[in-house]
C-alpha cells in the first residue's frame, strides 16, 4: 500500500528497528507528525492475553489529565432528573426511547460515546447490532452505564477515553494531539500505560507487555521498549 510522499520521507528519520525510551519516542512521534491538520497522538500495546477467553479481556476507561484535545460528542440515555442533570453537563444528545428509535430506524450515529441510566438499558440493549461493532454500546465496565450521569458526562467531555482489547490482544488508546507539548503528552502516555497495568487480568501469565508503539495519525510507528514503558521520572529529571 503506497503511504504516500510525508510517511516515506519520516521512515527515513528515525530507526525503524530500535526501541526507544517513551519520552524519546513521544518526542519522535511529535516532530514526524507533518499532516496540514492536528494529527492524533496514539498508543498502541501488544498485551500478553488471550481475548478468546473472557476471564482475559482487557477492558475499561480511563481520564487523560491533559485530555484528548478533540471535541467529545456525548449521547445520553436517561428520563427525567438524570436527562435534566446530562444536559447541564454538556451532554449533545439526551432522550429515551425517542433516541433508540432515531438511532435504529434512522442510523443516527453523529456521537462519540453513549451513557445509559440502567433503568434505560433494556430499551438500549436493542442496538446492541449496531452500536456494539462501534465500540458505542453502554457498559459498567466502561463507565457508561450510571446513576451518576452528570460526572460521566463532563469526564468523557474533559477526556476520559474507552479502550478494550482486539480479537488478538491489541489495545489502542488516542493519548493527545501532535499540538501537544512534550509534558501533556508524556502525561497522558503515563496514565494510559498505568492504567493497561492496572487492569491486567489475572488469568493473564508470562509477560505482559509484549509490545508499545506510538504514532500520529498519518505518521509511522514508534517502537518503546516495553521493559521500560514506565521508565520516564529520571528521563525528565535528567533532562531538566
Amino acid at each position: 500500500m503506497n503511504k504516500g510522499k510525508r510517511y516515506a520521507e519520516a521512515v527515513k528519520g528515525y530507526d525503524r528497528d530500535r526501541l526507544y525510551p517513551p519520552v524519546e519516542a513521544l518526542e519522535l512521534v511529535k516532530s514526524l507528525a507533518k499532516a496540514r491538520f492536528d494529527e492524533t497522538i496514539e498508543l498502541a500495546t501488544r498485551l500478553g492475553v488471550d481475548p478468546r477467553r473472557a476471564d482475559q479481556i482487557v477492558r475499561g476507561s480511563l481520564s487523560l489529565p491533559a485530555g484528548t484535545g478533540r471535541l467529545v460528542r456525548v449521547a445520553v440515555f436517561a428520563a427525567g432528573e438524570q436527562a435534566a442533570a446530562a444536559r447541564a453537563a454538556g451532554a449533545d444528545i439526551v432522550g429515551t426511547d425517542d433516541l433508540v428509535l432515531r438511532i435504529e430506524k434512522e442510523g443516527f450515529l453523529a456521537f462519540d460515546v453513549a451513557i445509559a441510566t440502567p433503568d434505560l438499558m433494556a430499551q438500549v440493549g436493542r442496538l446492541g447490532r449496531v452500536l456494539g461493532p462501534r465500540g458505542l454500546m453502554p457498559n459498567p465496565k466502561t463507565g457508561t452505564v450510571t446513576t451518576d450521569i452528570a460526572k460521566a458526562v463532563a469526564e468523557f467531555k474533559a477526556g476520559r477515553v474507552e479502550y478494550r482489547t482486539d480479537r488478538v490482544g491489541n489495545v489502542h488508546v488516542p493519548i493527545g494531539k501532535a499540538s501537544f507539548d512534550r509534558a501533556q503528552l508524556v502525561e497522558n502516555y503515563r496514565s494510559a500505560i498505568d492504567e493497561l497495568i492496572r487492569a491486567k487480568p489475572a488469568a493473564a501469565k508470562g509477560r505482559y507487555l509484549r509490545s508499545v508503539t506510538v504514532s500520529s495519525t498519518m505518521g509511522p510507528g514508534v517502537r518503546i521498549d516495553p521493559a521500560k514503558a514506565r521508565i520516564i521520572d529520571e528521563v525528565l529529571a535528567a533532562s531538566a
